[in-house]
């Protein structure tokens, strides 16, 4: 592989130089940091990561592949998406001798067919100590001195970019989960058919008021969540009916603002395979995956509703509930591909609650 001279620059003027393994083209998004050892191919499909350049911490990337777009259920089988999804990859070491039983390709050309630039040589754990100490901040990465505008992707309506533009169904299963698409992970869809249910995929705009279902699923998404107007307000008008609704990261952040509460941007977010948060009155804690810039405000929720789970780290909300009624969420990912699964209870706990409410 020809390593083209690369440059990762970053908003407050540090500089690091390293090498393109990936699409020969600049391109620039909001800099955050995955701790995660595997599961490459998860997260680069992950919407939530859309207009963002992503580093990988740990030191060696790429050495287990690319697996097929194969597709199962009418969904890719070993991806979250049908795309790449991130703005830019950063890594310390590319390794470009591939192996695993699942492979087809390696993580380059992969790259490459999705017109996705990505650097190497870059000391990741170095920049992951700049991004702590500044917090996320817009970076680009310019390939062979071919500059490129900068780009602030919070001042964006990312959820539009990535949600589906018509309504996909799932699923042959008596009970109808509606789930609104605001850039969902598709392994949320896999575990709602592995239950047997029907899932009922809308644009994250749709008004849903007038389709019928037995829950209502918020799922998870990209960036600010106040630029998900038409959503809360959809929302709003639901959070009195006692249908089931459940919300996962963006989904829980809507699920506060569409009840009066207030959202705010963490400095450089959570983004890791082993987050740990408790059960608010228990001694019960949890590891969970998570991937976010935002979260809810606890002093502003509402009489009605309670903190669900902290996060162990920094004390930040990572779910809500209802006093009374059966809605709740969560800011973490019980779904996570791959893993933990500690949480991935809940979905079998809103299931209890969709039955229960439709009688059955």
């Amino acid at each position: 592989m020809t390593k083209t001279p690369a440059k990762l620059v970053l908003a407050n003027g540090m500089s690091f130089n390293g090498y393109s393994f990936g699409y020969q083209g600049s391109t620039s998004g909001e800099v955050v940091f995955n701790t995660a050892m595997t599961g490459y191919p998860e997260s680069l499909t992950d919407p939530s990561y859309k207009g963002q350049l992503l580093v990988l911490t740990f030191p060696l990337v790429g050495n287990y592949g690319v697996p097929d777009m194969v597709y199962e259920a009418g969904l890719p089988a070993f991806f979250e998406s049908d795309k790449i999804h991130i703005s830019g990859l950063i890594i310390s070491h590319y390794s470009e001798q591939y192996s695993h039983w699942n492979a087809s390709k390696s993580l380059s050309e992969w790259l490459i067919e999705n017109k996705v630039p990505a650097i190497g040589g870059i000391d990741t754990r170095a920049l992951t100590q700049i991004i702590r100490g500044h917090g996320a901040m817009p970076g680009k990465i310019i390939i062979d001195s071919q500059d490129t505008d900068w780009r602030d992707s919070n001042t964006e309506n990312l959820v539009a970019e990535v949600s589906t533009p018509e309504i996909i169904s799932y699923g042959h299963g008596q009970t109808k989960i509606l789930l609104v698409d605001l850039g969902v992970k598709y392994n949320i869809i896999r575990h709602f058919l592995k239950r047997g249910v029907t899932v009922i995929r809308v644009p994250w705009d749709y008004d849903f008021s007038t389709l019928e279902y037995d829950g209502l699923f918020l799922s998870n998404g990209p960036g600010d969540p106040k630029k998900c107007s038409a959503a809360i307000s959809h929302l709003a008008q639901q959070l009195q009916n006692p249908k089931p609704i459940f919300g996962i990261c963006l989904g829980n952040q809507l699920m506060a603002l569409a009840s009066g509460a207030d959202t705010y941007k963490l400095p450089f977010g959570h983004r890791s395979h082993n987050q740990p948060v408790i059960q608010v009155g228990s001694n019960k804690a949890l590891v969970t995956s998570q991937n976010h810039g935002y979260a809810i405000s606890n002093e502003t929720l509402s009489p009605d509703w309670n903190p669900w789970f902290l996060n162990l780290n920094d004390n930040t909300n990572e779910g809500i509930r209802h006093r009374e009624l059966p809605h709740f969420s969560v800011q973490f990912h019980p779904e996570a591909s791959s893993g933990p699964t500690d949480t991935e209870y809940l979905f079998d706990e809103f299931l209890i609650e969709v039955e229960k409410f439709a009688g059955r």
